[in-house]
């Protein structure tokens, strides 16, 4: 449950609107928006139906990849998005495809929590830096729902986009790599070169519909195994936002278990389990994809190019993009105003549903349905505490030292989740807040804020140079 952290909008670095001038945060007439009130509608005439039918007629489908099963009148909605080259069925990295930076390991069989067994795993990761002698010096990074292994780097064959933390991993950045062997998994469920349901299964045909269903704990045993493959006897840092902080908290619980030492943890944007609330989001998100008439059941990996299940999966990434942002920062840099030369009375749109067109689009390009839906299942049934006496139990259990951040205009990890895990972590720091108006993309975009926390909690532990 994340943004896309790869963004192109060139209005993202700002919190200005699409005419350039700043706008003040609407004040919103919380008796005209109570929930319930009575919305009166008046009866149309002939003429006045005719003409609203008239003027319906002019609406373009949502102009985003695939929009085109949506429409009911042709040549309508193209002019929404100069690229109208069609888009794979999936978005997912193939066998055939550049790895780019790449690399693989086979980790066997995967036995899952509900009894199943998935067979012959792969993961893809990525790494920075050198073990060193000990092997004590590495660094686990954990990726957030659409992203993937490629944390740093430019722009290149096999990444059509730069790395999602470029600033925070590299020489003299704050994870610096002169020190620190950083390794980062493309997590197994996902669409970029770990198994997942786009990946060919022993007969020779996509997963599809036949993929199991996975939790974050199956995800964290697949990365124990990468661990173990890659010789690493421990980890001085595990980190991830969002999904990845998720996987964070199972790792400093399953990795000693395992005979993998965790020494220090940092969570940001996450929490222990999820909520009502995260769970009612991720519902509309995962409906979306599965009403889609292209979805068929999973199994659409076959379909012509432009035909995949590209609309649901766009909704889903409207929902999601909406709750990855802050009220503040959508209205003070959208507000009203209409797209470009758009009219919203006339069939156009406003500029933040452009926005939200644009990144709907942009998923379809690089990610997979079917990933979405395993992913977002396993975030929905995270319990940090299920079989463990209840979440504080489990978070009194982890002996890790822990660096818990959390966003102040997050609404969807809100700040008082990640304050209720700094209360029961027995080696926490204080639990530190970033001041945003981004929400819960703030780890994503804060990295004047976030970076220097970063540095100052490794320099507290003791330095293992490569």
């Amino acid at each position: 449950m994340t943004g896309d952290p790869r963004r192109t909008t060139p209005a993202e670095p700002n919190r200005t609107n699409l005419s350039g001038v700043d706008q003040p945060r609407p004040q919103m007439d919380r008796v005209a928006q109570r929930a319930g009130s009575p919305v009166h509608l008046s009866p149309m005439s002939v003429e006045e139906e005719s003409q609203g039918a008239r003027a319906r007629a002019r609406i373009p489908a949502p102009a985003f990849a695939g929009a085109p099963q949506l429409r009911s009148r042709p040549g309508l909605g193209a002019q929404h998005h100069p690229d109208r080259t069609p888009v794979r069925a999936s978005g997912a990295w193939r066998d055939g495809d550049d790895p780019g930076r790449r690399q693989f390991a086979d980790i066997g069989a995967l036995e899952l929590e509900s009894g199943n067994q998935l067979p012959e795993v792969r993961l893809a990761y990525e790494t920075w830096g050198e073990l060193n002698a000990d092997g004590d010096n590495a660094i686990l990074v954990l990726h957030a729902l659409t992203a993937d292994s490629h944390v740093a780097g430019p722009v290149q064959p096999g990444h059509p986009t730069a790395g999602w933390w470029q600033d925070m991993i590299g020489p003299d950045s704050p994870i610096d790599t002169n020190k620190y062997f950083v390794v980062a998994p493309n997590v197994v469920g996902g669409c970029q070169g770990s198994t997942g349901p786009a990946s060919i299964g022993a007969d020779g045909v996509p997963w599809g519909s036949r993929f199991p269903s996975l939790t974050i704990r199956d995800q964290v045993n697949a990365e124990i195994a990468l661990t173990r493959i890659l010789e690493i006897p421990s980890w001085h840092l595990v980190i991830g936002a969002s999904m990845g902080g998720l996987r964070v908290l199972e790792w400093a619980l399953l990795g000693p278990e395992a005979g993998i030492d965790v020494e220090a943890i940092t969570v940001i944007a996450a929490a222990a389990q999820t909520s009502g609330d995260q769970i009612a989001w991720a519902h509309p998100q995962i409906t979306a994809i599965q009403a889609d008439p292209n979805f068929n059941g999973g199994d659409y990996y076959d379909a012509p190019d432009g035909q995949g299940p590209h609309v649901g999966l766009g909704i889903a990434r409207q929902i999601a993009h909406t709750t990855y942002r802050s009220a503040a920062e959508i209205d003070s840099r959208f507000g009203r105003i209409p797209q470009g030369g758009e009219d919203p009375l006339r069939g156009g749109r406003f500029a933040v549903q452009s926005y939200l067109d644009h990144h709907a689009h942009k998923l379809a390009q690089r990610f997979d349905a079917n990933s979405y839906l395993i992913l977002t299942e396993a975030m929905v049934t995270h319990d940090l505490g299920r079989d463990r006496g209840g979440a504080s139990s489990a978070l009194e259990a982890i002996r890790a030292r822990a660096l818990v951040v959390a966003v102040d205009s997050d609404r969807l990890f809100p700040p008082e989740q990640s304050l209720r895990m700094t209360e029961h972590l027995k080696n926490s720091e204080p639990l530190t807040v970033l001041s945003s108006t981004y929400g819960h993309d703030g780890f994503l975009l804060e990295f004047d804020q976030l970076g220097p926390l970063i540095s100052k909690f490794l320099a507290t532990a003791q330095s293992r140079p490569a």
